[in-house]
């Protein structure tokens, strides 16, 4: 159903704009897929986190995610329904967790420690993790992408180690570990995803 909605917008935007090549077009229907789809799926997870009790820990968890994950990437599911159970699962799940004191505070440094030293060393063989549909291609992008990806990790994992909430400090040590999983080679290969990026790469070379 969704994928009608987009290709009938994109269509319609096509007809107006006579200009719009085929690769732009995809370009405009991916976007299309990102607004109709996300939208439906937003409601889901905060009506998820209202049945669960953890709201507020919900958006604060995306708060704490979000700006690390938009530097470091990571796999996209390939269906709707998979990426509502998966980000259900990343948000909803580690907001659920996170109410509970897990680590007393000399775990919970340790814990940040590992944590960090895990994501850094992610970052620095996949970040930014690009996808198919959307490749990061020029080295200048990703050379920032990856720095800010360090930059980022470290603060967000500073503010766990500093904040007296150990809801947050939950939040925080949960979300980077997942984030920084999601980058991986592993979790590529078991959501069937490839980085774009070494896709590029490779049709490069078979062209020479």
């Amino acid at each position: 159903m969704v994928d009608k909605i987009c290709d009938f917008l994109t269509n319609k935007i096509r007809n107006k704009m006579p200009d719009v090549n085929d690769e732009r077009a995809e370009v405009i229907n991916y976007g299309i897929h990102l607004i109709v789809g996300e939208i439906p799926k937003t409601f889901i997870f905060i009506a998820i986190a209202a049945i669960l009790g953890v709201l507020k820990e919900f958006f604060i968890t995306m708060l704490v995610i979000f700006p690390y994950r938009a530097f470091s990437g990571g796999f996209h599911m390939k269906t709707h329904i998979g990426c509502i159970v998966c980000s259900s699962l990343m948000y909803c799940g580690t907001a659920y967790i996170s109410q509970f004191q897990l680590f007393s505070n000399p775990a919970k440094y340790i814990l940040i420690v590992c944590v960090w030293v895990f994501g850094m060393v992610m970052c620095k063989l996949y970040a930014p993790a690009d996808t198919e549909n959307v490749p990061i291609l020029r080295k200048k992008d990703r050379k920032i992408k990856q720095i800010l990806s360090y930059i980022t990790l470290t603060i967000t994992l500073l503010i766990g180690a500093l904040v007296n909430n150990y809801v947050i400090s939950n939040i925080i040590i949960i979300g980077m570990l997942i984030q920084s999983i999601s980058i991986t080679r592993l979790a590529y290969k078991l959501t069937n995803n490839q980085y774009g990026y070494e896709i590029y790469l490779k049709n490069e070379k078979a062209q020479i």
